[in-house]
């Protein structure tokens, strides 16, 4: 039997803000990225983390060609990732963009790298590859530390809104 090539319909554009609002309803934890270059801690506010692989144990984080942390890992060669805590919106805020002095220092060390100081994980990471990705680029990292608390609930992000689990109830 033959086989017979297939056209593909041309897809029409995708409008950006579509495909950002689109993006936006799925809800996500919110994390801070942070890496130690040229002797200073720089730190952004993010959601595109996901981990990889168990063994080895692995991560990924998605950072824009335009953020100013693109060069920084990319000259570190690590990062760390803090999954914040319900409540610490502030933090994020502050990593986002929109600097606070009023929430004191909110990063500790974890293996050589700044991390946030009241998260409910941390991970320390090497990279360990890089993918370009449209007007990202994702960094693979292998994890060399992590820390986790013993309790809380996440920071959550919605529709361009910070949020948070309702407590589940155990009786049902």
């Amino acid at each position: 039997m033959n086989a017979v090539p297939r056209m593909t319909p041309q897809a029409a554009p995708i409008d950006p803000l579509a495909f950002r609002n689109a993006c936006g309803a799925f809800a996500t934890g919110v994390t801070i990225i942070t890496t130690r270059a040229d002797a200073r801690d720089h730190g952004m506010t993010a959601n595109a983390f996901m981990s990889i692989s168990l063994d080895p144990p692995l991560v990924a984080v998605s950072i824009a060609d335009t953020a100013r942390m693109l060069p920084l890992i990319e000259q570190s060669g690590r990062f760390a990732v803090s999954i914040l805590a319900a409540g610490t919106e502030d933090v994020a805020m502050h990593f986002a963009g929109r600097p606070r002095d009023d929430i004191g220092s909110p990063l500790r060390e974890l293996d050589g790298l700044p991390v946030a100081r009241d998260a409910l994980a941390v991970f320390a990471a090497h990279v360990h590859q890089s993918v370009k990705a449209g007007d990202h680029v994702i960094f693979i990292g292998r994890v060399t530390a992590l820390d986790i608390a013993p309790e809380g609930r996440p920071l959550t992000f919605h529709k361009g809104r910070f949020g948070a689990l309702t407590p589940q109830d155990d009786s049902l």
